[in-house]
């Protein structure tokens, strides 16, 4: 049951082969078996019951779309009844009193949310090695970092403990890691899934995205969680409508290049973005360049953006309320000894950084600034649409890389979403495909080829992926030994 689709698990479930009691069991008993990779944080207690009433509803003759299907999720998102700590000492001991909207649709399809998922904390990572739960190992090489910050979600599904997963995609939290652990990951137009009951790090920027093993799971995920919600002022209206493409779809389909993301990659991204793209020409597609210099600037202006929003927001925890809480003096002392001691040391970075560019003299200089940069790339964004269906990019320009290599310099780390911050910049939709294999130190580990859509255009995103698919370009398989 581990290696087989959630699709074709949900079809078994509703003609009652297999009980969703037994799937929960089994995702279970692998999540128990995995415990040295560091990649759940919390089982959810009321997964038994949820399987029990998903057995119930299907046995009353409910067809669900997620019959019984085991998913995890990201420990930013809420799940009623399950601790929801973000990875970090300052939620230590916090449980959710409510279901996130995409969670609450996930168990209205019938889904069985099992488990809670480590993370960078706050989301505030490349590597999911800030956790306070300690670092995330990737399945492929131990030794190696699954990505970040959603590490422990893409873990999940590429070590086979549940065959979907959620997590959240800030600059490239759900797409890096996806490559990193050769599964898909899907970053949605900002607004086509709801983020109410998402912690918040850069408001303007989050997304929830899911992670998967094929393009029909992926489409099984987003049919059930995308669309508007009254409860987050930022949702879209649009219904959702996906499905698995095929080769037919890839004829005529203009594909650019962006020139930009050829510097600087190793030999197997490159290689593997090669092999993809000839998997295109040969399909019928017509493969092009497109420069859009403005990207050099889109890290700059990501954090210059993403650091005051996450300042913003995280002020909220101060222990008067809930979490953690140091006593002080008085209540000045008690909160910055509670922030000083239950908030890790790159979230406290980026609280300074962000409340320096937010402050007097220097907001122009710097997040007024990055937002004129914003608006550019976003707008170059649009022309380059005009000429192409879909943009592609390597995901990363390298595979995983080693724990410990990049933590002592922040700029490295920062540096390791070149490819993906633009993105959420534009709130484009863009997907990360699992396109093949570089060998390092004598591992075969995954590499991804990220391809992006125009806004609301998530569904050819998944076209394509059915496509590349069924054309044998996609290399989606369970890490070895797992």
């Amino acid at each position: 049951m581990a290696f087989t689709s959630a699709a074709e698990l949900a079809r078994r479930v509703q003609s009652r082969d297999v009980s969703p009691q037994a799937l929960t069991e089994a995702s279970l008993a692998r999540i128990q078996a995995a415990q040295a990779l560091n990649a759940i944080v919390s089982v959810n207690p009321n997964a038994a019951a949820q399987a029990q009433k998903v057995h119930a509803r299907v046995a009353a003759g409910e067809a669900l779309p997620l019959a019984g299907i085991p998913v995890t999720v990201k420990d930013n998102i809420n799940v009623t009844g399950t601790a929801t700590t973000c990875g970090s000492r300052i939620l230590a001991g916090y449980v959710s009193p409510y279901d996130a909207t995409a969670v609450r649709r996930l168990v209205q399809a019938g889904a069985v949310i099992v488990a809670k998922a480590n993370m960078d904390e706050f989301a505030m990572g490349s590597s999911t090695e800030s956790s306070t739960h300690g670092a995330t190992l990737n399945p492929w090489d131990t030794a190696r970092v699954p990505g970040g910050s959603s590490g422990g979600s893409a873990v999940a599904v590429a070590a086979n403990l549940t065959p979907v997963s959620l997590g959240s995609d800030t600059g490239g939290s759900v797409r890096q890691p996806a490559a990193f652990t050769g599964v898909y990951g899907l970053k949605p137009t900002y607004g086509r899934v709801s983020r109410y009951g998402l912690v918040a790090y850069a408001s303007s920027l989050d997304q929830i995205g899911p992670f998967a093993r094929s393009a029909e799971d992926l489409a099984l995920l987003m049919n059930v969680i995308a669309g508007h919600d009254p409860q987050d002022a930022t949702s879209l209206h649009a219904p959702p409508a996906f499905q698995v493409g095929t080769p037919e779809d890839l004829r005529g389909l203009r594909v650019g290049v962006i020139t930009e993301s050829l510097e600087g990659n190793t030999s197997g991204v490159h290689a593997a973005l090669s092999v993809t793209l000839d998997a295109l020409r040969g399909a019928g597609a017509t493969v092009g360049e497109v420069s859009l210099p403005e990207l050099r600037y889109a890290i700059a202006a990501y954090y210059l953006i993403a650091m005051p929003e996450a300042s913003s927001n995280l002020a909220r925890f101060d222990g008067m309320v809930y979490g953690r809480r140091v006593s002080g003096h008085d209540v000045t002392e008690a909160m910055t000894l509670t922030r000083e001691q239950g908030f890790g040391r790159e979230v406290q970075r980026r609280i300074m950084i962000g409340t320096y560019a937010l402050s007097s003299g220097y907001y122009d200089a710097y997040y007024s600034k990055a937002m004129k940069v914003r608006r550019l790339i976003a707008e170059r964004f649009t022309q380059a649409f005009r000429d192409f269906d879909v943009l592609v990019t390597p995901t990363s320009p390298f595979p995983a890389f080693r724990r410990g290599e990049k933590t002592s310099d922040p700029l490295a780390m920062y540096a390791a979403d070149v490819d993906t911050v633009a993105i959420n910049l534009a709130g484009l939709p863009a997907l990360s495909v699992p396109a093949g294999f570089e060998t390092v130190d004598g591992a075969a580990l995954p590499v991804g080829v990220q391809f992006i859509a125009p806004a609301l255009h998530d569904e050819l995103l998944v076209k394509v992926a059915g496509a590349l698919e069924a054309l044998g370009a996609v290399q989606v398989g369970g890490a070895p030994g797992y």
